[in-house]
């Protein structure tokens, strides 16, 4: 199937972001002497609700299989942020978008970056992301903010594919508890496999060493 490719899009502020993400690193790096590596990080957040979407499921061939759907509009926004040469990844589940929860998740980001390291993480131009001026950005991360209408860029959108085509597919929810624990329930089994975030998130332009200052 096809991705959406937005109208605005600039192929060529694209190429020139991942052609420059070394040397953004490089930059970071002279930028925190203190820190004994950089660890790449991408954060994102994806709304889940009781809109399901209906995905493709094996059945008997001739056969039209049915699945129960819901026409409520509750929902809830799962954030998460993913490290791919660690494969790890943390995350909240919160019911607004807002600088308060991006500034709850970059202070978990935080706590999960090892000892003495920095975190580039790359986030796309929403508000709250990055020009909100009650942001928290704790001292030891440096936010990147991705090209504008680029999702393409953004290794969270294949997590968000992947856990909607299988973990939140076909769904009903009654309420937006409901919505959190699957959510939980989600992260849970993407976490809990081993080399699944390494293998959705490792995108070759990302994957750089920068050598510290």
């Amino acid at each position: 199937m096809c991705r959406p490719q937005h109208h605005k899009a600039d192929p060529d502020a694209q190429a020139a972001f991942k052609a420059g993400f070394p040397e953004r690193l490089a930059q970071i790096a002279k930028d925190h002497p203190e820190a004994s590596a950089i660890e790449v990080w991408v954060q994102d957040e994806t709304r889940v609700g009781q809109k399901g979407k209906v995905v493709r499921r094996w059945a008997e061939k001739g056969s039209s299989p049915r699945a129960l759907v819901h026409g409520g509009f509750k929902s809830a926004w799962l954030f998460g942020a993913f490290c791919p040469e660690r494969d790890t990844g943390v995350s909240i589940v919160v019911e607004t978008v807002c600088a308060e929860a991006m500034s709850a998740h970059l202070a978990l980001i935080l706590q999960a970056v090892l000892p003495g390291h920095h975190a580039a993480v790359l986030v796309d131009g929403a508000g709250f992301h990055a020009t909100a001026t009650d942001l928290v950005v704790p001292p030891n991360i440096t936010l990147v903010t991705l090209p504008a209408h680029s999702p393409e860029l953004s290794p969270p959108e294949g997590v968000w594919r992947f856990l909607k085509g299988g973990p939140l597919a076909h769904r009903l929810y009654r309420n937006v508890d409901q919505i959190m624990d699957k959510c939980c329930a989600a992260w849970r089994s993407l976490v809990n496999e081993p080399g699944r975030i390494r293998s959705l998130c490792s995108y070759a332009w990302l994957m750089v060493k920068p050598a510290p200052a």
